[in-house]
């Protein structure tokens, strides 16, 4: 009876370990895209849980931008899937199935004990970059969450966001020149574009 006892409480354990179910279904890999029937990205509502990249302040530049003002000028906060993030270290590119979430906040002044500075406050949109490598003629799509977490179609290809980021971006269509710990792995691994240098 024990031995049986045993072999059962070790196969019960190594599943659990693994990840594994006693049916043999592999689960869904964690932090990666998930797609409706209509091609459609499901919000990845534990993004904050993510790589924290950089934050900036009246940087907004995308579908957003007409939300920030000189006045009163928008916080972005810039999130990576942590497997992305130690796949960048290591190689200093972006894998396939990377995301991106540029979370857009306000910002304030004179609350509390600040009299000076602005601090964040809530959140106005969500736009979220994917690399998808099969799924996206570009390799990349570009989706914007404005006003609601329901899942979206990705932005039109004609969308500026696109040629921008191909322009622009550092490393592999992402502005990693505005990300303070991976610019300089990106220049020890060989991948920054000769213009970011």
């Amino acid at each position: 009876m024990k031995p049986v006892f045993s072999f059962v409480v070790t196969v019960g354990l190594i599943a659990l370990v693994t990840g594994v179910a006693v049916t043999g279904q592999t689960p869904q890999p964690q932090n990666q895209p998930r797609y409706t029937a209509n091609d459609e990205l499901v919000m990845p509502e534990n993004y904050r849980e993510w790589v924290w990249l950089s934050s900036g302040i009246g940087m907004t530049y995308g579908p957003n931008a007409s939300e920030s003002t000189a006045a009163n000028p928008l916080f972005d906060n810039v999130f990576v899937t942590p497997e992305a993030y130690r796949a960048f270290l290591q190689t200093g590119s972006w894998p396939d199935k990377t995301m991106f979430v540029l979370e857009l906040r306000a910002s304030h002044t004179e609350g509390s004990i600040n009299k000076g500075g602005r601090f964040q406050g809530d959140v106005r949109a969500i736009e979220v970059e994917v690399k998808d490598e099969k799924r996206f003629a570009g390799k990349w799509a570009f989706f914007d969450f404005r006003g609601n977490r329901s899942p979206v179609k990705p932005l039109p290809q004609t969308a500026q966001c696109y040629s921008c980021h191909s322009q622009n971006g550092a490393v592999d269509n992402t502005f990693v020149q505005f990300y303070p710990t991976l610019i300089e792995v990106a220049r020890q691994k060989g991948t920054l574009k000769t213009a970011a240098r």
